[in-house]
């Protein structure tokens, strides 16, 4: 380890280092036990980063905003890299929106109404950043990313930077190529209307305080923490089950919305599991459906 963070240091800063770093700051979840290195790349430093991290043979994980996370209460093995702040410029020209990997979809969507341009109103109210929204095709309210999506930039694991076309990026329901590949998603660009920003704005208004009424906005979670079965709803598949308010310790099925999984403070991240595998067991005895996570399950427990 000694060796390999005196290499880092020749390229990232001190404070872009973090050494057993609690991921209960990073996650939405706000559970998680400490990763062995925590790193904070530019773009600049990223492929460099890589190569040291490979050479070492350090396992890596890549994040953007947590917002999909459940990262065990032992912690992360390896390096984590944190696709953030440090990545997060969002740009408009004519009708196109591009977003470096680490913004946040609702920066990428506030642009977009400021230069009067529709398309991205869905995103608003998803809390994720534009790579994580990439590699799981995040989407809302009959809006998806491969609706909008024009070319997508990726550093990929030889090294070299592709810039993949929304074809090329094999979108399907919460997943894409770079579910099945070790790319790192560096920017995005999206195609886009020109629109009257009040109309814009108005829409996605209306799509907040939907949100603020069917979601349990007011508790850490990982938003929607099944993957919607196809011919079914995992909320209702879960409230018909009887789980509504079902919980092990601090961790909850949210009686608002029972697809999620809520941290009512102080949960742990086995609790939290718990109560995952309980609905899916549950659920599967009651109806025959088996419940995927949409959310990450990550690290030790």
């Amino acid at each position: 380890m000694e060796i390999l963070l005196k290499e880092l240091k020749t390229v990232l800063k001190e404070e872009q280092i973090l050494q057993n770093e609690p991921m209960d700051r990073h996650t939405t979840f706000r559970v998680g036990g400490p990763a062995d290195l925590y790193l904070l790349p530019t773009e600049a430093q990223l492929k460099e980063v890589m190569n040291i991290l490979s050479s070492g043979q350090m396992h890596v994980t890549v994040i953007g905003n947590g917002s999909n996370l459940l990262v065990g209460d032992k912690g992360i093995r390896g390096a984590v890299i944190e696709i953030g702040k440090q990545l997060s410029g969002v740009t408009a020209e004519g009708e196109c929106v591009k977003a470096k990997a680490g913004a946040l979809l609702s920066q990428a969507a506030q642009t977009a109404y400021r230069h009067g341009l529709s398309g991205m109103e869905f995103a608003a109210g998803i809390p994720g950043s534009i790579g994580g929204a990439m590699v799981m095709n995040a989407g809302a309210y009959g809006g998806e990313m491969k609706d909008i999506v024009d070319y997508v930039k990726v550093l990929s694991s030889d090294g070299t930077v592709l810039t993949l076309t929304n074809e090329q990026m094999e979108f399907s329901y919460r997943s894409s190529r770079i579910t099945k590949r070790d790319d790192i998603v560096l920017e995005a660009a999206f195609r886009l209307k020109k629109a009257e920003p009040e109309s814009i704005f108005r829409t996605m208004e209306d799509l907040k305080e939907k949100r603020r009424e069917k979601q349990p906005l007011e508790y850490p979670s990982a938003g929607s923490t099944f993957k919607r079965p196809e011919g079914y709803f995992a909320g209702k598949l879960i409230m018909d089950a009887g789980l509504s308010g079902f919980s092990v310790g601090r961790a909850e099925v949210s009686e608002k919305h029972c697809g999620f999984v809520i941290n009512r403070g102080g949960a742990t991240a086995s609790d939290i599991l718990s109560v995952i595998r309980h609905i899916q067991e549950v659920v599967k005895e009651k109806s025959g459906v088996d419940l995927q996570t949409e959310v990450k399950i990550l690290g030790e427990f």
